[in-house]
């Protein structure tokens, strides 16, 4: 190849994410810290299977393919390199840090992952945002063809996602001090049921107040007005369908918004619900709050606590 590897092999980090912010359906996606997807890419000198082989995935129980070609991140590895023009041979190894179906973008954390490692492995002949278009391909595949996942896991911060076709993505400034607190219950939900549950048709007066509560949240973030930014996390399209699949969902976002965060909402497409918060001690308390609520509704829960501004796709070795 004409750009050779400085190392035989890449570990990279990529973090959980948030999608659908509030009222921002399939636009707007926030990084996490703390938990995540980790993939190692090596140069392969074996001469069977595909140009790109998956060798283990640990953390999911066996659920997930070992195929490249089935697997979010054998997807965007192939589509990395593809996109590189190299026919260089890799071997994948996955380790799940993020549950399946859990709302917290799994699925793109292992694609971005296998994606910016890959990238890294043969010279980095492609910059970082032309590693997204591979991650969509990989997400079309499991997930619909949107990167509000990708993005931020990839670029980290919040990113609002103006277009896919052609690709045009805008990094939005977020107040300083928030925490978000996310609380996943064990209860686990496919995107694509969550997506069949949403309506085939929005009335105006609908999309018209939905448009107006993603403008305002923009602009609370951008003005760092957090009454505004509590006022606008407010979703009523998306939201009030997809949380009557989540037992106690409701229930948790009320119960988070009563212990004092700026808002609450469903993370992705659920099960999991997060809050943003302006302070470390109310985080704590709506944290617990919410977890009180999903055991009232017979479900056991962890929870995440994160600042709001966090890096993306990382090397780790």
């Amino acid at each position: 190849m004409s750009r050779e590897a400085a190392a035989r092999s890449v570990v990279s980090f990529v973090p959980a994410t948030i999608a659908n912010v509030g009222p921002g359906f399939d636009v707007l996606g926030l990084a996490l810290d703390g938990a995540g997807d980790q993939v190692c890419a090596r140069i392969s000198d074996s001469r069977s299977g595909g140009q790109v082989t998956i060798a283990s995935i640990e953390g999911c129980g066996g659920r997930l393919p070992l195929e490249a070609e089935e697997n979010t991140a054998g997807i965007a590895a192939i589509h990395t390199l593809r996109r590189a023009g190299l026919d260089t041979r890799v071997e994948l190894e996955i380790t799940k840090g993020l549950p399946i179906g859990s709302g917290l973008g799994g699925s793109a954390a292992s694609a971005v992952a296998a994606a910016f490692a890959v990238n890294l492995l043969v010279g980095s002949p492609l910059r970082k945002e032309e590693l997204i278009e591979p991650c969509i391909e990989a997400e079309a595949a499991v997930a619909g063809r949107h990167a509000d996942n990708v993005a931020p896991a990839l670029l980290g911060g919040l990113i609002l996602v103006r277009s896919t076709d052609p690709l045009d993505l805008v990094r939005v400034p977020l107040p300083g001090g928030l925490r978000v607190v996310v609380v996943t219950p064990a209860h686990e939900l496919n995107t694509r049921d969550a997506r069949e549950a949403l309506p085939g048709s929005v009335p105006l007066a609908t999309m018209v107040r939905q448009s107006a509560q993603l403008a305002a949240l923009v602009s609370a973030c951008y003005s760092g007005d957090l009454e505004l930014l509590s006022e606008s996390l407010v979703d009523p399209v998306v939201t009030p369908v997809r949380l009557e699949l989540v037992p106690g969902g409701r229930e948790a976002v009320d119960a988070a918004q009563g212990a004092g965060a700026l808002g609450a909402s469903l993370s992705g497409s659920g099960p999991s619900v997060f809050a943003i918060c302006h302070s470390s001690a109310v985080a704590q308390k709506v944290a617990g709050c919410m977890q009180a609520a999903f055991l009232n509704a017979g479900l056991e829960s962890k929870v995440l606590i994160s600042s709001a501004d966090n890096p993306g796709a990382r090397r780790v070795r």
